[in-house]
């Protein structure tokens, strides 16, 4: 591994010297390189997926790890998006003259070389490396040693396309010791992203040696107030629950108003059991609703699966007072009509996104228009919700002068 980061740190400069047009083509060619190659690709994957149901990966991982011909379209398309939108690097983001008569510009550059650590999710290989190449970066990918052979697949199709580019990019074998190497690879690696759940940002909290972003972790809420359109209301749980559940902004706590609790959880509850949603809550909704009852540590839980979380709670005030105690600071929602609440539950949250009346589930690059993603920053620092171009970049000043000298 110690090759592999120091062949990616030496090569991390190829990447800075491309044009916005060099680097808008090599996106283009992995695009089509990723549909020309899609029987290669889909070959691997499913190897990878045979595996992982032997192992007894869940249902909702295998969602996550499997490809079909959709979603290696989906690849590409997100790849031509890149290419079309502005490049970030060389902008000047703000310019001024100071007292002393230089001129001072603010201008975005790479970071250098990003580590990024996910889960069984191919499809971010190709986000990964069509967002780092955008910006500039070098990147060491560490992806989950289920879709290993999926991901290897995905980069042979950009390192045919790229030639000596391509050596600025590499994925880490799926040794148990990759990822601790990873985060300890102080001046080869400038910026670690972890994209999974609690147990990985910890870890990489706990143990990292160089700077990273915490991401991922999604203990996201719907909270249906007193005046909501319950019609809305049940499409948005709906879609924020079972469109997609092993998904970080899908949403695992419903908060409802105790003065619409009885008429309109047993609704919710119909709806998500059609679906195969199971349920978990306090002891007054074991009480209630028939359901087994759990302490109140359930409310912690990511499930990343068809399971959702139940409680009551005593208007907005305490929805809030909820989502700060178990909350991961990724996505919430209120569904309500009254706009007073509304602006309360909405600036009462330092959440990374925060919506009214619509599906968590639009925490997402592509849904917010940026082409794609590198994660979901859910930390107060640099960046904060989706991280697209912008996110991936930091900046220098550059100081024109005409023989100024300092008194």
């Amino acid at each position: 591994m110690e090759d592999i980061f120091d062949r990616v740190k030496l090569y991390s400069e190829k990447p800075k010297s491309l044009s916005s047009e060099e680097k808008n083509g090599l996106l283009i060619a992995f695009a089509d390189a990723l549909i020309e190659k899609s029987s290669f690709i889909l070959d691997a994957n499913a190897s990878d997926v045979t595996a992982a149901k032997k192992s007894g990966l869940s249902s909702a991982m295998i969602d996550r790890l499997s490809l079909n011909e959709k979603r290696i379209g989906q690849m590409s398309e997100g790849l031509k998006s890149l290419a079309l939108l502005p490049d970030p690097i060389g902008e000047t983001a703000e310019e001024w003259t100071a007292e002393s008569g230089v001129l001072i510009k603010k201008t975005r550059i790479p970071i250098g070389v990003i580590g990024i650590i996910y889960e069984a999710r191919p499809n971010v290989t190709s986000d990964v490396l069509g967002i780092c190449l955008k910006t500039g970066n070098a990147c060491v990918l560490k992806g989950g040693k289920e879709a290993y052979s999926t991901n290897l697949a995905v980069l042979n199709c950009f390192s045919d396309v790229s030639g000596e580019i391509g050596k600025a990019y590499a994925l880490l074998p799926p040794q148990r010791d990759a990822t601790d190497r990873l985060i300890k690879a102080k001046g080869k690696i400038d910026l670690v992203i972890p994209r999974g759940g609690k147990g990985l940002i910890n870890y990489v909290k706990e143990n990292a040696a160089v700077p990273f972003i915490e991401t991922g972790a999604g203990v996201c809420h719907l909270y249906v107030e007193k005046s909501a359109d319950e019609k809305k209301a049940l499409d948005i749980l709906l879609n924020a629950k079972c469109s997609r559940p092993s998904v970080c902004n899908a949403v695992e706590t419903l908060l409802v108003d105790r003065d619409i609790a009885e008429e309109f959880i047993p609704k919710a509850m119909k709806v998500l059991a059609e679906n195969g949603v199971k349920f978990h809550g306090n002891a007054e909704i074991g009480a209630k609703f028939g359901i087994e009852p759990s302490d109140d540590d359930v409310y912690f839980n990511e499930y990343d699966d068809l399971e959702i979380s139940l409680k009551i709670v005593n208007g907005a005030e305490d929805a809030v007072s909820h989502i700060k105690k178990y909350g991961t600071k990724h996505s919430e929602c209120i569904c309500t009509e009254n706009n007073a609440v509304a602006e309360y539950f909405m600036n009462s949250l330092d959440s990374a996104c925060v919506y009214r009346n619509a599906s968590t589930r639009f925490t997402d690059g592509g849904c917010f228009g940026f082409g794609a993603e590198i994660g979901i920053s859910t930390q107060m620092l640099h960046a904060r919700g989706p991280m697209g171009l912008k996110e991936m970049t930091t900046y220098h000043y550059k100081i024109y002068g005409d023989g100024q000298v300092r008194k």
